[in-house]
């Protein structure tokens, strides 16, 4: 599927792709319903399957023993089929947490896709080499990950469901999701923290001297770490769509062999549409996802240039020193700041 953020824009996703993509007439119809009949959250949880690791060899979780996962099913009202499927770990009375999401309809809802290899490999990295009182910054849904799995307090540490990944139809019901994802997850934000995360957001989608600033400002003076993985360019544009402009496009492959043949497909719809840069994540066997920017001025946002775009020097950015690269996943340093010489 496809989907492109454009300006002015909601945090809301369009929805026909998905709705067709989910099974045509009738879920329009439902949909509809939902919008002229706003009421409770239209989709709910369901417990299908809950064990220790060995349960799920999938996750490869086998550095966590202690780890309690569950397997839970997102169904909408009147569709016998799940639209996704939710593997959340918890350790002993800890609050749950998403460590693995599969969307079962064309485009993301709620959650973005996640590839688990790259999440146990990162993890076990940051546990061996980040100082342990060090400021670790990353999306949310990443933080609690990141916190679960080495024991280390990022600075985000709850749910703060930004931004909300929906369908536009979904819109009148927005504040009863709100509630029952943060009822769901029992780690509702402090409003402190929803402001420091709205800075992230800022620093993100800033251009890099600027943003690095605001990350130094959010780090406090200690040891700072951005975590940040492809999948966040898309999360940045639903949030700061006046100062990213963000597109994706699903790429069906073949194998690993196909790779020339994915470039060239890449390219070509880069070409067609104007984009200006892309980058691609496979959170799939079968599926590649690119991620596209909209213009100039995105190719200048302090994420895409932190990110593995056509329009990026990683290696040798200078604002951050990048540490670690795992799959999607990048490890910044934030530098200290330079004294001034007045």
């Amino acid at each position: 599927m496809e989907a492109t953020l454009t300006r002015p824009s909601s945090k809301i996703l369009p929805s026909l792709g998905v709705i067709l993509a989910a099974g045509g007439f009738l879920l329009l119809i439902w949909f509809a319903f939902l919008w002229f009949d706003p009421g409770p959250a239209p989709y709910q949880y369901r417990l299908v399957e809950e064990g220790g690791i060995e349960k799920f060899p999938k996750l490869e979780l086998g550095a966590w023993p202690d780890l309690k996962l569950t397997k839970q099913e997102i169904h909408v009202e009147g569709m016998e089929e799940a639209i996704a499927a939710a593997y959340i770990a918890r350790r002993g009375n800890s609050k749950p947490v998403m460590i693995g999401w599969e969307n079962h309809v064309g485009e993301p809802m709620i959650f973005l896709d996640s590839k688990l290899s790259e999440l146990s490999i990162l993890a076990p990295a940051i546990s061996k080499h980040m100082p342990k009182d060090a400021a670790i910054l990353a999306w949310w849904d990443t933080s609690r990950q990141i916190q679960l799995l080495t024991g280390l307090d990022p600075v985000f540490t709850t749910q703060l469901n930004e931004p909300l990944i929906m369908p536009m139809v979904w819109k009148p019901r927005m504040e009863s999701i709100l509630k029952y994802e943060r009822d769901f997850w029992g780690a509702p934000p402090t409003e402190d923290e929803q402001r420091k995360f709205q800075r992230f957001a800022d620093a993100l989608s800033s251009e890099p001297k600027e943003g690095v600033e605001i990350l130094r400002e959010l780090v406090g003076g200690r040891e700072g770490y951005v975590v940040v993985h492809i999948a966040d360019i898309y999360k940045l544009g639903l949030m700061r769509p006046d100062s990213i402009g963000v597109a994706y496009k699903d790429f069906p492959v073949k194998g690993s062999g196909d790779v020339h043949g994915l470039n060239a497909m890449v390219k070509r719809w880069e070409e067609d549409n104007k984009f200006t840069a892309h980058t691609v994540h496979g959170f799939s066997q079968n599926i590649m996802r690119a991620y596209f920017l909209t213009d100039d001025k995105s190719t200048k946002t302090l994420l895409a240039q932190m990110l593995p775009m056509t329009t990026s020097l990683i290696l040798d950015f200078e604002p951050l020193q990048m540490v670690y690269k795992e799959g999607g996943y990048l490890v910044y340093k934030i530098p200290s700041a330079q004294p001034s010489n007045n």
